[in-house]
């Protein structure tokens, strides 16, 4: 009886073994190649991104969350891309035709992505950034794994766009960041009425507020430090990374609508221009009442910035007198 037992088990536990390496790729779409999300015991610590040659990396220390090393994070970056690599999940397989035909033959390089806890490699796949889905990807576990569509549940957006190398994209959206004891000079141009443009001076703590023609007299004092107190945290909404190099030249080369321009105690001088944004709304180009194209000259990036954010600082000369 024991004999076979003993002859039961060492046929068994072959085949159970071969069972399950048959079966092991396809429960669901196989195991190592299906996936995605990272489980840290505790929690992610650093993420790193490769392109080719390039690299970026985020990593998290006491103080918080770094891009590279050197730059502050945009808080919304990292809570966005720890959930991401935390809840993705299969929305689709991809067949190998349709890989070919979008990524392969389009020349698409992949960003190879790795996420540590500590030390320790927890995930590590390959996004291929596309615009044949609305999730903006297809991955791969690894080069020779199943290529599959991945999505957040419950979030319809864009996920690829959130493996980019590119630096601004992870740090603070903010174009400007002055106390006003920190200003030493603002000039703030309107193109669309000269008029009503005007230049501030702070010369220890004693104000001058002039136009085109010289300096003015008879504003309130405290108009002009309230104003300055607008500068101390100016946001953006995005970068405008999607648009073609024709279409960046295209819209710096029409007029500006306003220019201004800083000079901090510290550091370099500030221009910060503006220019309307037109909208495509059923086919006909609309005027944008809400957003401004931007640049500084610090960067030769466009951006987009709210009018609700910069309304503050583009008042006219006359709202610093009394009424």
């Amino acid at each position: 009886m024991n004999r076979i037992i003993v002859r039961y088990v060492l046929f068994s536990v072959p085949v159970i073994i071969l069972i399950l390496l048959l079966f092991k790729d396809r429960l669901p779409f196989g195991g190592d190649n299906s996936s995605f999300a990272a489980e840290p015991k505790k929690e992610i610590t650093r993420i790193e991104f490769s392109d080719g040659e390039k690299k970026l990396f985020l990593e998290k220390n006491i103080e918080g969350w770094l891009v590279n090393g050197k730059y502050e994070t945009r808080k919304n970056s990292i809570l966005f891309i720890l959930k991401v690599l935390t809840e993705i999940k299969i929305k689709s397989p991809v067949t190998s035709e349709f890989f070919n035909n979008e990524i392969i033959v389009k020349g698409i390089i992949p960003v190879r992505v790795k996420v540590f806890e500590q030390r320790k490699i927890i995930k590590s796949f390959i996004v291929y950034k596309t615009g044949s889905n609305t999730y903006g990807n297809i991955m791969k576990v690894k080069e020779g794994s199943k290529p599959f569509i991945v999505y957040i549940p419950g979030y319809e957006g864009e996920i690829g766009s959130a493996f980019t190398l590119n630096e601004l994209f992870w740090q603070p959206y903010t174009i400007l960041n002055f106390l006003p004891s920190q200003i030493l000079s603002v000039t703030m141009e309107n193109m669309v009425d000269p008029g009503s443009s005007f230049s501030i001076k702070n010369e220890n703590h004693r104000f001058f507020l002039s136009d085109l023609t010289g300096d003015l007299s008879g504003w309130d004092t405290s108009r002009i430090v309230r104003y300055l107190s607008y500068f101390t945290h100016v946001p953006f909404e995005s970068w405008a990374f999607e648009i073609s190099p024709g279409e960046k030249k295209k819209i710096e080369a029409e007029q500006p609508v306003y220019r201004i321009t800083i000079n901090p105690a510290k550091g370099e001088k500030i221009v910060l221009t503006l220019w309307e944004r037109f909208i495509d709304e059923n086919d006909v180009k609309k005027k944008d009442s809400d957003r401004l194209w931007a640049k500084t000259e610090a960067r030769d990036e466009l951006f987009i910035v709210r009018y609700f954010d910069i309304d503050p600082v583009l008042k006219k000369r006359s709202y610093f007198f009394p009424e």
